[in-house]
């Protein structure tokens, strides 16, 4: 939204939810920034600056707020709020890329020059990459510090500190206060798993989200269970289990971990996120649906925790029923799937690796009732995501990733369609030769559905969520 003093200031005085991480509002009296849902008093107009991001916020000197906690402002899912390239740029950023990569890394694996990002991202946020890769590592740290009893040592690392020292330094030139001040107590005896929390825009169709990913789940790999998303998870040489429940009351999601992933949590918390789909705007997307969402506000299209993961169950899903799908998958998670330990006895293994399979022989699949050209898709994706460089996660260019996924033997139009929707997240993915879209839509003429998708364009992979729902509520 343009960020207009007078509008700014009519929401942050109606504390209305649906701007709550649009921007912020910083106070000059006493040098901090908040939400726009932030309980304390609301300060005089004379007195506010308004901020795109919490980076920009801090980059003016502000400090965050303490109780309405700017860490856990849901994202801002908005295409239209800043250009496409500026997005993937700060989602890459907010998943740590920073951590591993230089800027000139990073722009190069966005395919454009160092020049080029730093542009965009100065021009939509006001801040440099690196600023903003600190911001959101000091959030982090400041959650962790909070909400955890992690020791100060490996929350410095887990945010993705290269040394203690630089992250105290920061801290306290940030924030004027050192990390071990913040900490009013520390939780006397130390529990198996982290736990934090991951805000979104209500109204959040949270069973819905449950129905659709029980139904796909992949046995000793994932689980729905007394009303959480259960899994286990792997991140170079950690591995470990996930937990995900709602908080209704509080509009967040509860992200519980076992303390194995505490050094990839910034990792994991991004990849629940977009499972979970906690930064769409669903006023925005309802708004532009009509009457196709009408009642069914909350719904969200469920990402991938790993794009590999879900393609590999893309291909099983095809020409199959659902649970025939999840079970040949659970097969091969089984066979080649890595044990681990969790405190969950059905979930035992994890997901196996594109490196794991494009390794294999068709001979290696015997016995567990895929057919050969399933077979031959499923080692030839391996083998273009091992040793390719096919990259299956948000952010990349959709056309050209689903050209490369075409070009795959077994790899059509609605798999392609379907990876975009949920690995890659596009919004406006729209798989229109799924035969449930034509009987919801009761057409069969598919140029004539992909035309008739133009009205809910651009968020056309909500369009497809309202439609197979439709024909649940038929059933």
């Amino acid at each position: 939204m343009l960020l207009s003093p007078e509008r700014c200031y009519q929401v942050l005085r109606a504390h209305d939810p649906r701007f709550d991480g649009a921007f912020f509002v910083a106070v000059k009296s006493t040098k901090i920034y908040c939400r726009t849902v932030c309980t304390a008093k609301t300060p005089q107009l004379v007195n506010c600056s308004f901020y795109s991001s919490a980076a920009a916020a801090e980059s003016a000197g502000y400090r965050p707020c303490l109780r309405c906690r700017p860490e856990l402002a849901p994202g801002n899912a908005s295409i239209d709020s800043v250009s496409r390239l500026a997005a993937i740029a700060l989602n890459r950023i907010e998943d740590g890329a920073l951590a591993d990569l230089g800027v000139d890394d990073l722009a190069a694996e966005m395919g454009i020059s160092a020049r080029h990002l730093r542009r965009v991202i100065e021009s939509e946020f006001g801040v440099s990459p690196i600023q903003l890769a600190q911001t959101q590592r000091l959030l982090l740290a400041k959650r962790l510090l909070t909400d955890t009893s992690m020791p100060i040592t490996e929350i410095a690392f887990a945010s993705g500190f290269a040394s203690v020292r630089r992250f105290n330094a920061l801290f306290l030139e940030r924030y004027n206060l050192n990390p071990s001040q913040l900490r009013k107590k520390l939780v006397e005896h130390k529990t198996p798993y982290l736990e934090c929390e991951v805000s979104y825009r209500a109204p959040f169709d949270w069973q819905g989200i449950l129905t659709f990913l029980s139904g796909r789940a992949c046995p000793g790999v994932e689980l729905v269970q007394d009303g959480a998303y259960m899994r286990t998870a792997a991140f170079g040489k950690h591995s470990g289990w996930i937990v995900i429940r709602q908080n209704p009351q509080k509009n967040t999601l509860s992200i519980r971990l076992s303390n194995s992933l505490a050094p990839v949590l910034l990792n994991v918390v991004a990849r629940c996120k977009r499972l979970m789909d906690t930064q769409a705007d669903p006023s925005v997307i309802a708004a532009s649906l009509g009457d196709l969402a009408k009642g069914r506000e909350g719904l969200r299209v469920p990402g991938a925790f790993h794009g590999f993961e879900l393609a590999l169950r893309a291909i099983l899903g095809q020409q199959v029923s659902v649970k025939a799908a999840s079970t040949l998958a659970g097969r091969i998670a089984a066979k080649f799937g890595e044990p681990v330990e969790t405190p969950y006895p059905l979930l035992n293994r994890l997901s196996p690796t594109a490196e794991r399979l494009a390794k294999l022989a068709p001979e290696d699949f015997s016995g567990l009732g895929i057919t050969g050209a399933r077979i031959n898709s499923i080692i030839a994706l391996s083998q273009a995501v091992a040793e390719c460089g096919l990259a299956l996660e948000p952010g990349q260019d959709v056309e050209q990733t689903s050209a490369k996924l075409k070009s795959l033997p077994g790899f059509g139009e609605w798999t392609a369609q379907y990876i975009a929707m949920r690995a890659l997240a596009w919004p406006d993915a729209f798989p229109h030769s799924d035969l449930a879209i034509k009987k919801a839509l009761a057409m069969t003429r598919e140029k004539e559905i992909l035309a008739f998708s133009e009205r809910w364009s651009p968020w056309r992979s909500y369009a497809a969520m309202h439609l197979w729902k439709s024909l649940e509520k038929q059933a």
